[in-house]
């Protein structure tokens, strides 16, 4: 069936949960994040945003310019600023 396609791989949430969930009030990518937990998995929605932005932008009739950008968490895993800054800097850390 259709709305049991997986939108978000990481959280499994399924496309009929997000379109209850757009149906229940959500407009934006962050309200369909609290709602369904999509998009808060390990890839932070890099891999399902696009998906939900156009069930948002055919559903519920958002113009997709006007779609506010989902709130986003810091890297899973945490990093050394000194990597970041040489990275930056183009220098290869010994």
């Amino acid at each position: 069936m259709a709305d049991d396609i997986l939108i978000c791989r990481c959280e499994e949430v399924c496309e009929r949960k997000i379109r209850e969930a757009i149906a229940d009030g959500a407009t934006t990518l962050t309200g369909v994040k609290r709602r369904t937990s999509a998009g808060m998995g390990l890839c932070q929605g890099r891999t399902c945003r696009r998906l939900i932005s156009a069930m948002l932008t055919q559903q519920a009739g958002i113009d997709p310019a006007n779609l506010e950008p989902p709130t986003t968490r810091p890297p899973v895993r945490p990093v050394k600023v000194d990597t970041l800054l040489t990275a930056k800097e183009g220098r290869i850390r010994p």
